[in-house]
């Protein structure tokens, strides 16, 4: 039975199960084995539960399907704090887009000054060089900075501050 909750939502009680005159079994009446066969017999679990028998009478299935399945690979870090690897990183072709189309025009019109742009406070550690800047100048605040991404900002006559 469905029913409409004041909400709205359209739900079907637990008391509802499917029709019994449409249940493949209402077919297999008459027939003594239902499908399941007489020899090997329908028993409750033959090959065993769940993942059992990976290493033993599965294993061809293990190996086939699912290699590497089993065992270990590498060395054990002990106490392993993620945070310590943490480093988001920004590529010079997306540096713009943390201020703003209309920062960027707006500072292109005074090249005097250049526009301070902390990639710490966007959640990026490091600064890589990939992609082409506009010519005008900029201050990029990071943590890291690539060779080739401090190359290019000072190519277009900005500056680099490495931040803590």
């Amino acid at each position: 039975v469905a029913v409409v909750t004041p909400e709205g939502s359209l739900f079907t009680d637990s008391t509802s199960k499917m029709t019994t005159r449409l249940r493949k079994n209402r077919k297999k009446r008459g027939h003594v084995s239902a499908g399941n066969g007489r020899i090997g017999k329908h028993r409750k679990h033959p090959g065993g539960r769940g993942n059992a028998g990976g290493q033993h009478h599965h294993r061809i299935m293990m190996d086939k399907y699912h290699p590497g399945y089993f065992g270990k690979v590498g060395m054990r870090y002990f106490h392993l704090n993620k945070n310590k690897y943490h480093c988001p990183v920004i590529n010079l072709d997306k540096i713009w887009t943390l201020v703003g189309e209309e920062a960027r025009v707006e500072a292109s019109k005074d090249t005097a000054t250049a526009p301070v742009i902390d990639v710490t406070n966007h959640g990026f550690f490091k600064v890589l060089g990939k992609g082409q800047l506009p010519a005008q100048p900029l201050v990029v605040r990071a943590k890291f900075v690539s060779k080739l991404a401090e190359k290019k900002i000072k190519d277009v006559g900005g500056a680099v501050q490495l931040v803590a």
